[in-house]
This record gives C-alpha cells, sequence and structure tokens, in this order.
C-alpha cells in the first residue's frame, strides 16, 4: 500500500503575506537571516503581524548550512521567548534552521504544541512543505538529513514578493535545485502517480520559465510559477523522496561549501547518465534500465523528443548543461577556482562513504557502489 499525504497547508498568490494578520497564534518567534532583516524585507512580514496584532520577537542568528551552533543558540531563544508559533523566513537554511530549533526545543522544554509557519524567500528548496531538514556539523565537516513528519511546517504562505530581489545566481542554483527535486524524484524508486504528477508539472514550469526568472529578476510572473514549482517539487520528493544527486551534493557542501543548488546542477548529468545507463553501448535499447523511460518522460516535458529513448536521454543531459551555461553556472569543479585538486581529490573517498550512507541514496533508481560514486566524483572534477 502507498500514501500520499499533505500535511501543511499552503497559501499563495497576491498578498499571501496577509494570512499573518489572521493565524491563530498570538507570541510569535520570527526565525530568519541577517539579510532579511537588514534590507527590511522583514517589513513585509512584521506589518500583517502587527496588523493583528500579534506580539513578536525576532532570531536572526541565521547562517547557510544549519551549523549546529547556530541552532543551539536558536533553542536558547525559543525557550527564554516560549512562542506560540515559530514563522521561517528566508532560503532552506532558515526553514531548515526553525524546523530543528522547534523540534529540539520542544524535546527539552515540552509545554504543548508550537505551530510552524514556513514563508520561502528563495524558489528552491521545497522546505516549507517536507518533513525534511539538513543540518550542518561544521567541525566533523557532515551534513545530516532529518526526516520526521514533526518537522513539517503547518502553513506555507508562497508570497513572489519576497523573491523579486533575489540576485540573478542564486535565482540559477535555487533553479536547479527545484529541477533536481522534481527530476529526481520522479525517476525515486519510491514514486507514484500522486508524486509524478506534481514533479511533471514542476519540470515543466522550470522548462518555461526558470531561464525567463534568471534573465529578468522583475519579471514577475516568472517569479511566481518558479515559487510554485518549487513547492510541488517539494511535495513529489516529500512522498517519493531523492536520490544520490543529493546524496552527493550534500557531501559537496560540507567539505568544500558548494551552495547545495549548484552541487546539485552540477552532479545531475552525470547522475542522469550513470542511472540510464546510457553510456554502454553494447546493451540494445529494450535493456534500458526502467529509469531511461521515465528520463525519456522528462525530456518529452521539455519538448526534447528525439527518436529513440537513448537520444532522448543524451537530449535531456545537453538541455541540463545548456542551462547550467547560460545561468552561468560552472559545470566542473575546477572551474570554480575555490578548491585545489590536491585537497578535492584527498576527499573523494570519503565523500563517497558519507553519500552511500546518506538518507537519500536508498530511493536512487540504480543501487551505487562506493566505486561507482568515486568515478562520478572524478568525473566532476572536469572533462
Amino acid at each position: 500500500m502507498n500514501t500520499f499525504k499533505m500535511l501543511t497547508e499552503v497559501h499563495f498568490g497576491d498578498n499571501a503575506l496577509g494570512r499573518l494578520k489572521d493565524i491563530p497564534y498570538n507570541r510569535v518567534l520570527i526565525i530568519t537571516d541577517p539579510f532579511v532583516v537588514q534590507s527590511k524585507m522583514i517589513d513585509l512580514v512584521t506589518a500583517p503581524l502587527e496588523a493583528g496584532n500579534k506580539t513578536y520577537e525576532i532570531f536572526c542568528d541565521v547562517v547557510p548550512d544549519a551549523p549546529l551552533d547556530k541552532i543551539a543558540a536558536g533553542v536558547k531563544a525559543f525557550l527564554a521567548y516560549k512562542p506560540d508559533v515559530v514563522v521561517a523566513v528566508g532560503g532552506g537554511s532558515a526553514i531548515d534552521s526553525s524546523k530543528a530549533i522547534r523540534e529540539f526545543a520542544s524535546k527539552i522544554d515540552n509545554y504543548g504544541k508550537v505551530g510552524l509557519i514556513a514563508i520561502p524567500t528563495t524558489s528552491g528548496t521545497g522546505s516549507e512543505v517536507t518533513s525534511f531538514a539538513v543540518v550542518n556539523d561544521t567541525e566533523a565537516k557532515i551534513k545530516y538529513p532529518l526526516i520526521s513528519d514533526e518537522l513539517t511546517a503547518d502553513e506555507a504562505i508562497l508570497d513572489a514578493e519576497l523573491v523579486r530581489s533575489v540576485p540573478p545566481a542564486i535565482t540559477a542554483d535555487t533553479g536547479m535545485d527545484v529541477l533536481t527535486h522534481a527530476i529526481e524524484s520522479y525517476v525515486s524508486l519510491r514514486h507514484n502517480e500522486f508524486s509524478s504528477a506534481l514533479a511533471e508539472k514542476a519540470i515543466e514550469i522550470c522548462g518555461v520559465f526558470l531561464l525567463r526568472a534568471y534573465l529578468d529578476g522583475n519579471d514577475v510572473h516568472a517569479r511566481k510559477k518558479m515559487h510554485v514549482a518549487s513547492c510541488l517539487a517539494g511535495l513529489s520528493f516529500n512522498t517519493a523522496g531523492l536520490g544520490i544527486t543529493h546524496s552527493m551534493a550534500h557531501q559537496l557542501g560540507a567539505k568544500f561549501h558548494i551552495p547545495h543548488g549548484r552541487a546539485n546542477a552540477m552532479l545531475m548529468p552525470h547522475i542522469v547518465e550513470y542511472n540510464a545507463g546510457i553510456n554502454k553501448h553494447s546493451r540494445s535499447q529494450k535493456e534500458y534500465p526502467p529509469a531511461v523511460k521515465r528520463y525519456t518522460n522528462i525530456a518529452h516535458l521539455l519538448g526534447l523528443s528525439s527518436y529513440n529513448k537513448v537520444m532522448s536521454v543524451r537530449s535531456l543531459v545537453n538541455w541540463i548543461q545548456f542551462m547550467q551555461k547560460e545561468m552561468n553556472i560552472p559545470l566542473t569543479i575546477q572551474e570554480l577556482h575555490t578548491v585545489s585538486p590536491e585537497d578535492y581529490f584527498a576527499a573523494i573517498d570519503d565523500m563517497a562513504e558519507a553519500a552511500l550512507k546518506d538518507a537519500c541514496t536508498p530511493d536512487n533508481p540504480k543501487v551505487p557502489t562506493k566505486e561507482d560514486i568515486v568515478k562520478i566524483y572524478a568525473k566532476l572534477w572536469s572533462f
């Protein structure tokens, strides 16, 4: 038996932030990052809270990749303020931090249910509707995925006003994160009709609107579409899971601080080729694994139809790399100019071990070996 469930109420469209005026809570802890406060973006959140006579406190000591020491500071702020609800405002790091802070604080001082409202300021992680959070042990240089229905937000608010000022580079990274979520959940071993429908729509939107949003940040229609696509892809992978693109990207982020969406984008063409087995020329078309048909469907959604399945998958790989080039995302680690070859190749073995143990790996359509992971990491250095 399969089960599909949505635990999060989603508010979207024009003036979605107006929902904050009417939330059934009075004591609000806002968890966000310094930029949201310094840029005055936070005013878009506090204004409706004030209009609804809500009291609030702001914890803004959130940094990328949700390190454990910052989460501990957030737990301390939570326990001191004792909110009715946490309002997470920001990208994946702010929302993941909020999930972890609420969860850990509730375990320390179990004084009742505390709500969680997630308000994303990037169109990428889908964290506002998932039961996942990723925390970062900076000393061990390991990212730990947390998975529990208790982490899921009660409400998500999607308002495109919050993403209009996102710079092109972050639009590119987060947009490719959306695409990766959708593609990986679509080919996952746990995919089903519900998750597939959500993934297909997210892929279709990315194909039409991602490059538009990158080229013109003031294209409000494209921004709205990508914000919705991010949520759709989150709902899809929350049910179906992901794959080794994410498992391997988690290690690149932990070891070398490569932004998560960028790491996904760089890995994805290699993972598609690996899962599909299209480089094994001795196979006949009939012998290709089931993932090939799924990737072929994706190619068709993107208008990349070709005369056979193998060419369709190759066209998908080429399209992903085309999007990388158009949005100035490096194709290789070498192009980043932030990692030495000595450091990178010295880390591959440990990264491969960690990737195999990652929570995303079991849902990959092809069971990887350590040797497989090592080869993909090595290939990622340069062409």
